[in-house]
């Protein structure tokens, strides 16, 4: 069986000024096109089987970008629904909030298109992404690529290693990297974290 490769977009202008970047659609910046072209090598290093990717337009482009084809989309792996916090950084919630902490304490609900997600329901949409991923993994020889956004494949990850969603906290990912979740002993483990081609 492959390998599950977890591919974050490149960077948007939100993701530079640390924005909370939910269901708003973004696009990539210049930046961000040129740190997904820079995963192709790391890409073609692998043979892969499927690839799925979120329907918001970074992700799309990125998958394009590193040269999948063939691409399922699939809005389970659309990034958290922050919901209030849509385009707020941290450091403005906490002036709200001290000691807000994503991971722990989830968002403020939004309007009824942006209602907001708990850790858990993240984590619930994970473990259907994981579903359909080992699926995939179990109807072809090659690595499984899931192409989506940073809180999201945090949590995926925790989820992966069989941790409770809000652990997905001790995992930090960078934008236009590429992190690789195998197996050793029969047992999930990451194999590769933020990786990036030498410079």
């Amino acid at each position: 069986m492959g390998d599950l490769l977890l591919v974050r977009h490149g960077e948007t202008e939100w993701s530079r000024s640390r924005r909370h970047t939910g269901l708003t659609d973004v696009p990539l910046t210049e930046r961000g096109r040129e740190e997904a072209r820079r995963l192709v090598p790391l890409v073609r290093s692998h043979r892969i089987g499927a690839a799925f990717v979120s329907p918001l337009q970074r992700a799309r482009e990125t998958a394009q970008l590193i040269g999948l084809h063939d691409v399922r989309v699939d809005a389970d792996l659309r990034e958290w629904d922050y919901g209030a916090y849509e385009g707020v950084t941290t450091v403005e919630i906490q002036r709200e909030r001290p000691g807000w902490f994503l991971f722990r304490d989830g968002v403020a609900p939004g309007p009824p298109d942006r209602p907001g997600e708990t850790p858990e329901q993240v984590g619930e949409r994970a473990d259907r992404v994981l579903a359909k991923a080992d699926a995939a993994l179990a109807d072809t020889e090659g690595s499984v690529v899931l192409v989506a956004h940073g809180h999201f494949l945090r949590v995926l990850t925790a989820r992966r290693l069989g941790l409770p969603p809000a652990d997905g906290a001790l995992f930090q990912l960078a934008t236009g990297t590429l992190c690789r979740l195998g197996t050793e002993h029969g047992r999930p483990v990451i194999a590769g974290w933020n990786v990036r081609p030498p410079s």
